[in-house]
């Protein structure tokens, strides 16, 4: 057997046996709010590590996904196609829920990604996880929430790198695109479609666009540019902030992609490869 397709074997053996060793743990309470326990799923790679964690934040408009992948498993909330790239490259990784905006408003979902990030550095020990090699991924409103934590972390909640699908980085150009907030926004924030005095500022404020500092970490972009949810636009022009202030962002274009991960799949998935490289990269001991 020539030595080059010998070497392919092992590694996609080396692949599957390390998808079928992984240690799955379901429904871990990472904390408590508003008499709500808050619910993470881990995944432990075979080995001794320690080894780089992924913090998966699941999309949904603020209000709806699982950490399971979706809750209405194949729509355009499901982050399912996360879990075997992560798994395959020995990452231990944290799928977590957060209060949706039907019982709580902005920003108790902010709030409990921080509490998820600050249980997961106390716990990593335990799952075999490196707390200094952390990484927040983040699908569509997801997305906001990874991006704007990382960037307006504190020593308690500071992270290494940020894979954003399609963030949703600038709630005010959102508002601006579809003519007024959407009603996942609206429910969020409590506030009317048509946008006002109040709801401005609040906009602003929760927009990650608008807390880029030479502080932030490394971001990773992926994005559909055939995305019709979230404007590819608005992709752009937080990249280009990000490297005006001096901060390392990269994009991956899917072409032709919508705004849904699961139908990514039916595509060119050559992506994740990429993204697995850059993460190891820039997650280097």
């Amino acid at each position: 057997m020539r030595p080059r397709l010998l070497a392919l074997l092992l590694s996609v053996l080396a692949c599957a046996v390390a998808a079928c060793a992984a240690d799955v743990r379901r429904d871990i309470v990472y904390g408590r709010a508003s008499d709500t326990n808050l619910l993470l799923d881990a995944s432990i790679p075979d080995g001794p590590g320690p080894f780089p964690i992924a913090i998966l934040i699941h999309g949904g408009g603020w209000d709806s996904g699982d950490k399971a992948g979706s809750n209405v498993p194949g729509n355009g909330a499901d982050i399912s196609p996360w879990f075997g790239p992560l798994t395959d490259a020995s990452f231990t990784w944290f799928s977590i829920n957060y209060r949706s905006s039907t019982l709580q408003r902005w920003p108790a979902c902010l709030e409990d990604v921080q509490t998820a990030i600050r249980w997961v550095k106390a716990h990593a020990r335990d799952y075999k996880g490196d707390p200094r090699r952390i990484v927040l991924f983040g699908h569509s409103a997801g997305g906001q929430l990874a991006c704007h934590a990382a960037l307006v972390a504190d020593d308690t909640t500071r992270v290494q790198a940020v894979v954003g699908f399609a963030p949703v980085t600038d709630l005010e150009q959102d508002a601006k695109n579809r003519g007024g907030l959407s009603t996942s926004l609206q429910r969020l924030f409590g506030q009317p479609k048509e946008p006002n005095d109040t709801s401005i500022p609040i906009l602003r404020a929760a927009s990650p666009i608008n807390h880029i500092t030479p502080a932030a970490p490394p971001f990773l972009l992926i994005h559909g540019d055939a995305d019709k949810t979230v404007a590819f636009s608005m992709t752009e022009a937080f990249l280009a902030k990000l490297k005006a202030t001096g901060i390392r962002g990269d994009l991956i274009v899917i072409k032709d992609g919508g705004h849904s991960l699961v139908a990514w799949e039916k595509g060119d998935t050559s992506y994740k490869s990429a993204m697995v490289t850059w993460l190891r990269q820039t997650l280097s001991p």
